[in-house]
């Protein structure tokens, strides 16, 4: 687990985002979107019956875990149509020497949008975190982040962007509003987080059937 000091005051409300939109008609697949907040890309139909957001760190050894044991359920549930995603990245493992974590972020950003599916987001999530460097590393390049969007089917338009390194987010703001979203609703700002937005509760990830539970909700 990747944990940021911070001093909380205490939880606010209205700690929930969901993102407006029309649900999508039957046939089109899920898709991946940033979210009108500009900190999140959310992924799947906007209506799914469970929606969470998922704050996560490229260098959290503990998200790559998340991935690993959870990474295809939750591509399943959004294929599916049972689970819409926002993930917030976070990048407060990065050092004065490298950006890490921040050219991670940042592709995340570039692979969201027409002609990538909530599906093909989600397999480029997992393979970002699979091939996860030690903290402190310079990470990735642009073009071995760009290999691995097109290997999980991200749009052609975007993967040619994060080939060429076009910046589409401040990784500083980036940190500070997702971090003050997530001590919002815990005490210390720790990732990996799962906050169920229709429950309005953080979820217990360390449950391994802490996915299966949340999906239970039955489809409409």
């Amino acid at each position: 687990m990747a944990v940021l000091a911070l001093s909380v005051a205490g939880s606010t409300a209205g700690c929930t985002r969901l993102v407006d939109g029309a649900a999508q008609a039957n046939g089109n697949k899920p898709g991946s979107e940033i979210t009108e907040d500009g900190w999140g890309v959310q992924i799947g139909y906007p209506d799914a019956p469970a929606q969470i957001e998922l704050f996560t760190e490229p260098q959290c050894p503990a998200c790559a875990r998340l991935q690993h044991d959870s990474g295809a359920e939750i591509a399943a549930a959004v294929g599916q149509g049972r689970l819409a995603v926002t993930y917030r990245p976070l990048t407060f493992l990065d050092m004065s020497v490298t950006e890490y974590s921040a050219n991670v972020a940042n592709a995340l950003f570039l692979a969201a949008g027409a002609g990538t599916t909530g599906t093909a987001f989600q397999a480029f999530v997992e393979d970002l975190w699979s091939h996860q460097q030690p903290e402190g590393s310079p990470g990735p390049t642009d073009e071995e982040i760009a290999a691995m969007a097109a290997d999980s089917g991200v749009g052609a338009e975007q993967t040619d962007k994060i080939a060429a390194g076009e910046s589409i987010i401040d990784s500083e703001q980036l940190n500070e509003a997702n971090a003050e979203l997530l001590s919002e609703t815990q005490y210390e700002v720790s990732t990996p987080a799962v906050y169920d937005l229709v429950g309005e509760q953080v979820v217990d990830t360390s449950d391994p059937d802490w996915l299966a539970k949340l999906l239970a909700t039955p489809l409409g």
